[in-house]
């Protein structure tokens, strides 16, 4: 038996009890994979992040994420909170300080620039390690509005319909008519099948213009044991390919914050910068806050 410390962070929220929990498990080195989805399933979060010594000594750490059934090459919220856990601890919380990390996920090395901010949450950014990419057809409109228990008249606006996107993991993006109709939103029959091989759906809808965020979302993975996700930043980064393709984009960077977790009451807010050049997208950038609400000690029988 070997005793392991964990923190759980809210992520993409400056207040504790909103946004998305997240566990994070530090020198996890002596940690199985088996281990791992053993901690992640007890913890039963949408994420688990366990951080190991880097490969490369020229980076920051290593991190491996579970979601409660299996592993994932890369996410949004373990990135962010594993990102500010790594510079709070190398740092201290006294001062702000502002670093630049390299953490190693599966998908490859992920850059993150975090600032420590004392007595408050701090925040952490990190540039998608893919550009978004079209990777799959969308299930038909009726197939889709069937999983989302809407009507076929709910999907759809201005020039947006269906796609399937990733920038590390894939999700079917679902354009919704109105706020009402995203609120309406749940898994129903025939979800499976409408979400194919892509991680889940994600819902969104246009806010207006004198709202603060642009798009509310929502993201539903109940194949993966995440009836709703509080807030998916690997699923924003592909998002903005979404808006690269159905928006006109300026040159240079342009700001979409997204609002997300609403109607499960995890409000989360999530910052999305997308930079283009002549309509083509060159980088993409995720952030947002992350709140300590818990740590402690477990015990693990090693094998």
């Amino acid at each position: 038996m070997a005793d392991f410390s964990f923190l759980v962070l809210d992520v993409f929220t400056k207040e504790s009890f909103r946004g998305n929990p997240l566990a994070v498990v530090p020198n996890a080195e002596a940690l199985t994979t088996p281990q791992m989805q053993a901690i992640a399933r007890q913890f039963n979060l949408s994420e688990t992040v366990f951080l190991l010594p880097p490969e490369n000594p020229a980076h920051t750490a290593r991190a491996r994420i579970f979601t409660p059934s299996f592993e994932m090459p890369f996410a949004g919220h373990p990135t962010v909170g594993a990102a500010i856990v790594l510079a709070e601890t190398r740092f201290g919380r006294r001062e702000q300080r502002d670093s630049i990390l390299m953490i190693e996920e599966s998908i490859g090395p992920v850059r993150c620039a975090v600032t420590v901010l004392p007595r408050q949450a701090s925040y952490a950014e990190f540039d998608s390690p893919r550009l978004p990419a079209e990777v799959g057809q969308a299930a038909s409109l009726a197939a889709l509005a069937s999983a989302l228990g809407l009507a076929e008249s709910d999907i759809g606006f201005d020039r947006h319909r269906p796609t399937v996107y990733s920038a590390g993991a894939a999700f079917t993006y679902v354009p919704i008519a109105s706020l009402e109709a995203l609120g309406r939103a749940a898994p129903s029959a025939g979800f499976a099948a409408a979400a194919g091989d892509a991680l889940g759906i994600l819902a969104y809808t246009r806010l207006a213009e004198n709202e603060a965020f642009s798009f509310q979302v929502r993201m539903f993975a109940p194949a993966s044991g995440i009836l709703e996700d509080p807030a998916t930043g690997s699923a924003a980064a592909a998002f903005a390919g979404v808006l690269a393709r159905f928006e006109a984009l300026p040159d240079g960077k342009t700001h979409r914050p997204l609002l997300q977790g609403v109607e499960m009451g995890r409000r989360s807010e999530i910052a999305l910068e997308m930079e283009a050049a002549d309509g083509t997208l060159l980088g993409v950038r995720v952030g947002g806050h992350a709140v300590r609400t818990a740590s402690g000690r477990m015990t693990v029988p090693l094998v």
